[in-house]
């Protein structure tokens, strides 16, 4: 383990694995925990991490963050390859699965706990683990498989109204149910609040049988990844302090829409940045 202090309590917990991205001549840090950890850092928040990856994998981009990393001989490794017909997504290597007994015993009553799998590496009982939290849910990595090779393809979520059923909240892109509306209406049966998010489209909520659009304000693209974790953290941050889902995905878009003009984590808000998007008057709301 990591930068970490048991005592010390947090304001955020996010549950998922720090990803090691495989790039040309090398590696980055990713993983929907890493950029949920640094965007609920920028809201101002004490945040704490339960992850598993190589003791070797260093994580300086985590610098402030409480990290419990469990050991693993292999830390979570993917690699992207881009085709004129869309993107490949392999894996390479998967840490170890992550659950209740990891979480530290000062850790388990945090106002906000972010469930973020990426390979189906959180157990689902976890969603109930939390009964004096809001717990939010990006359930990206529930939603898909892979092969013998390390193809990724799009899976069944055997756990889904059970996990669902016990979250506060949850945000998914189009892309992770491979724009199956017959999914999201089946989700939506299990949770009171969902977020679907459409990339340069913008975003619906949909929130105790209302729906609602929000328009995505225009940036030029270096790099969408990890657009859809910052956008789901600052919902959630947004909503536990407000109870305001409206309000929240509004800051959320405006946010995530931001963070694709840098790349990587670099397009984690700054403090500064979130302060001015929270004051911001945007047109078309």
């Amino acid at each position: 383990m990591r930068n970490f202090d048991p005592i010390e309590p947090i304001d955020y917990l996010v549950i998922g694995h720090v990803t090691q991205d495989i790039i040309p001549g090398g590696f980055k840090l990713g993983g929907t925990a890493a950029y949920a950890a640094k965007t609920a850092q920028a809201f101002g928040l004490r945040v704490g991490m339960v992850t598993s990856c190589s003791p070797t994998l260093e994580l300086p981009e985590l610098e402030g963050i409480a990290v419990y990393s469990y050991p693993s001989e292999y830390s979570s490794t993917f690699e992207n390859i881009q085709t004129p017909t869309g993107r490949i997504q392999h894996i390479h290597h998967k840490a170890e699965d992550l659950n209740i007994s990891m979480v530290p015993e000062t850790w388990k009553k945090t106002p906000i706990v972010h469930l973020g799998p990426v390979c189906e590496e959180i157990d689902p009982n976890l969603a109930r683990s939390f009964p004096d939290s809001m717990v939010g849910v990006t359930p990206q990595g529930w939603l898909r498989t892979w092969d013998a090779n390390g193809l990724i393809r799009p899976g069944d979520w055997l756990e889904s109204d059970y996990v669902l059923s016990q979250a506060s909240a949850a945000v998914i892109s189009i892309e992770d149910v491979q724009g199956d509306e017959h999914r999201i209406e089946e989700m939506l049966t299990a949770i009171r609040i969902l977020v679907v998010t459409e990339g340069f489209n913008g975003a619906r909520l949909y929130w105790n049988g209302d729906l609602k659009y929000f328009k995505a304000p225009k940036a030029e693209e270096v790099d969408p990844t990890g657009a859809g974790d910052i956008f789901a953290t600052a919902f959630f941050c947004r909503y536990k302090a407000t109870r305001d889902p409206w309000e929240a995905a509004r800051l959320a878009i405006r946010v995530a829409s931001h963070s694709v003009t840098r790349p990587g984590l670099l397009g984690v808000p700054t403090q500064s940045e979130v302060q001015s998007f929270m004051y911001e008057i945007l047109p078309g709301y």
